[in-house]
Formats: C-alpha cells, structure tokens, sequence
C-alpha cells in the first residue's frame, strides 16, 4: 500500500514538506483506537534469532531508525511500533537552529536517493529531553550529538560536553557526529589530534557518571584509507565503543539522475542507493582492519533485505534506515528481519 498509494501522493510534494505531512500523519493515525496495535502486528517481527548484545546492549533486532528523521524525539512511540529495534534521535545542538535555507531536501527518484543540506536544524537539546521524559515505549535511543553552527571549532567540545550532559540520563547510547557536510567546519573535527581530543574528552566525562554508556563515533564515507586507520587508532586508544558507516556523502559521480539536474540542487550530503557500495566498502574495511574488534552499525543505501544482509556480511553489528524507509516503506523493517530468521533457519 505504501509503495502504490501512499508513496507517490507525498512525492507530489517538496521533499521536506512531505517529512512534516508524513509526520503529522503518523501522530494522528497512532491516535486512533486500535492503530498502534495494528501496526505492531503488520510490521514488527519478535524472535529470539533477531536479538543482538552490542557495545553492552540487548537490542530485540538489530534494525534501528537512523538520525536526521526524529530530530528531535517527537515519534520515538510511534517508530517503536513499526518494528524498529533502536531509534536515533538527533542531531541536537545545544541551542536550537533553523538551519541551513530552504530548499535543502532533494529527492534523486532515478537513483533511490536524497540530497540534503539541511544544517543540524533542531528545536536544540531541552526541547528534546522533555519529550524523552514523556515516552511511554522502552525502545533503546540513541542520542546523536553535534555543535551549533555558530560555534567555533576550537569551542566545539564544549557543545558536545552540553550534548552529553543534557541528554545523559534519556537515553542509552550516544553518537558523536563530526562527519556531516552541511555544517561549515565541522569535518575538520575528524581529523586526528582535534578528534581525539574530542573524544578522549567526552570519555573523561562518561567514566565520571554512575553508569558508563557507550560512545559511538559517526564517520562519512568520503575518508581516504589513511584517514580511515588514523580513526581505528583513535577509536582503539581513547576506548570509543563502535563506530556508524557512514554519514551522507559529498561525491556525486554514477548518478542517473542528469548532471545538470544535480549541479541544479547544489551543496548537500547524498543518501540512499548510490551510497550503497561505498558504505559497505568502509564497513568491510574498518572491521577487516580492526580485526572485528569494533562494533559497527551500518547505515547507507539500505533499500531491499539483501542490502541490510551485505552490510552485516560486511561486518556490520546493527544496522539503520533512512533514505531506504522513506522510499520503501515500514515494510522493509519487516523484510529484513524476516531475511535474518531465514538466514538462521528459524
């Protein structure tokens, strides 16, 4: 029905005015006697085969909800229902921000992807945590963690000081996110002497509160091999947790979409099926080197089961929907658990 019906309707409309339509949709439908229930039985898959312990955690399945779609905590209830395992929220900045200026979501429909530059807009760290405080469904949640635009780069660790602090006792795992493109400056924070001390800094603070939660980092796919050890070394010597490949991506090459088309929407990370291939690439090559040792979740181009499979072949622990959720539906949350079952004989 999604793909057939709904799907094409909110395709009619600009790509983010759709995402605010879609969202406004699922709060009313769930409202409705009997939906949520419904949903749950149409959707979510619940089998011992499916459950995952990673970085510490028992998550049911390992299909989560990426960041970027709940910015800000508003449907985690909701995406719970649908059969995620986990829910990332976020990015939040301290402050809130608008953003980057509109139009800054662009839908590629020949080539199953997006481009967005959308520039850590959110309602900003408070606004989310009074509605974590209101949740009602146990799902694990992520809290993806970055810096406000205005920030300079050499204050940065102080934002995602804020970040873990605020957010510390919502939710149950964190991200540090210092790949996205659409923020001025901020990839310069993966280099190795600012990210290590980052991120030594933010394990400083965890190993001071009751309960240590792990720590992820969040990578782009854009990083030369070189880059990539450099990030294994840091990951290794400061005791990060895992890691999540990959963030959206600046390359535009082998897209079906016309040249001048895309030149046409400009700046902006690229999601969906394009990022497949090199998204797999970094997962095999982060695990390969690190000898397995590193936990990874693996989002990027996951539009079909087999493409959630390739990624855990790949070496990837969990895995994440974004683009693939929008352009295929709830139903391949439940597809692709349904190739796990399979894949374990049950």
């Amino acid at each position: 029905m999604y793909k057939n019906l709904i799907r094409p309707f909110l395709f009619r409309m600009p790509a983010e005015k759709a995402h605010h339509f879609t969202f406004n949709l699922i709060r009313r439908t769930f409202r409705l006697p009997g939906v949520a229930s419904l949903f749950g039985y149409s959707t979510s898959v619940q089998h011992p085969a499916l459950h995952r312990k990673v970085f510490g955690l028992d998550f049911p399945n390992p299909v989560g909800l990426a960041a970027g779609f709940d910015k800000d905590a508003k449907l985690i209830d909701e995406m719970a229902r649908l059969g995620f395992g986990f829910i990332e929220i976020g990015t939040l900045t301290p402050m809130p921000q608008q953003g980057n200026p509109q139009p800054r979501l662009f839908r590629l429909q020949d080539d199953q992807g997006l481009i967005n530059r959308m520039g850590f807009n959110n309602e900003g760290l408070e606004a989310a945590v009074e509605r974590l405080k209101k949740r009602r469904s146990g799902v694990i949640v992520g809290g993806n963690i970055g810096k406000n635009k205005v920030t300079p780069n050499e204050e940065a660790t102080e934002d995602y000081l804020k970040g873990f602090d605020t957010l510390y006792k919502y939710v149950d795992y964190f991200v540090v996110n210092v790949s996205s493109p659409n923020t001025p400056g901020l990839r310069e924070l993966q280099e190795k002497e600012p990210l290590t001390r980052l991120l030594s800094t933010l394990k400083e603070r965890n190993t001071q509160m009751p309960v240590q939660k792990p720590i992820l980092l969040k990578i782009a796919p854009d990083l030369t091999n070189e880059q990539l050890d450099d990030i294994i070394d840091i990951v290794k010597s400061v005791g990060v947790d895992g890691l999540i490949a990959t963030n959206t991506t600046i390359d535009r090459s082998n897209l079906k979409t016309p040249d001048e088309e895309v030149k046409a929407i400009g700046a902006g990370g690229l999601s969906g099926k394009p990022l497949r291939a090199r998204s797999t690439e970094v997962i095999r090559y982060m695990n390969e080197k690190s000898g397995g040792t590193i936990p990874i979740i693996g989002v990027g181009g996951i539009m079909s089961a087999s493409d959630a499979l390739e990624k855990l072949d790949a070496g990837a622990s969990l895995v994440q929907l974004y683009t693939g959720f929008i352009y295929e539906g709830p139903s391949l949350i439940r597809q692709i658990n349904q190739a796990l079952m399979r894949k374990a004989g049950n």
